[in-house]
């Protein structure tokens, strides 16, 4: 028998979740057009770069920081899914998330800054937005474990 009593999904949980699952498809779309070094979609993205400076600095991050990327994207995306599935596990997911972006970022706040051509006008805010809405999404899925819709 199932001692875990749940309680009734709030809408909310379903617009959070959906725009969470859209957010971070968005988020795995990018890493694999980057991995996989699409000139065309890296120069849709940002059409005054060239492609390869962008391809020569992710390149070129030490493998603790690539693995924290990839470990922040795809922990986020399984998160917002878990999420939408009201499943317990979507705060350890959100959490591993988070443990990535302080890999990836760390890089790039404490060590070896992106070229000057890949922080120009709203890309310098991104990073902070993309860590924004890890931590929210965290701590709403907490809150949510919190008052029994996740279990």
């Amino acid at each position: 028998m199932n001692d875990t009593i749940r309680s009734a999904t709030p809408m909310h949980l379903w617009i959070v979740g959906i725009l969470a699952t859209i957010w971070n498809c968005f988020g795995g779309y990018d890493y694999l057009m980057t991995r996989m070094e699409n000139r065309d979609y890296l120069k849709s993205m940002m059409p005054t770069v060239d492609p390869q400076v962008t391809l020569d600095w992710v390149n070129g991050m030490p493998i603790w920081a690539q693995i924290g990327w990839g470990l922040g994207v795809w922990a986020a995306l399984a998160g917002s899914l878990l999420l939408l599935l009201r499943s317990r596990f979507a705060v350890p997911a959100l959490a591993l998330s988070l443990v990535g972006m302080v890999m990836s970022f760390g890089q790039q706040f404490l060590g070896s800054p992106p070229p000057a051509e890949l922080t120009q006008g709203g890309a310098q805010y991104m990073p902070l937005v993309i860590i924004a809405v890890g931590i929210a999404l965290f701590f709403y899925s907490r809150a949510m474990k919190a008052k029994g819709v996740l279990a």
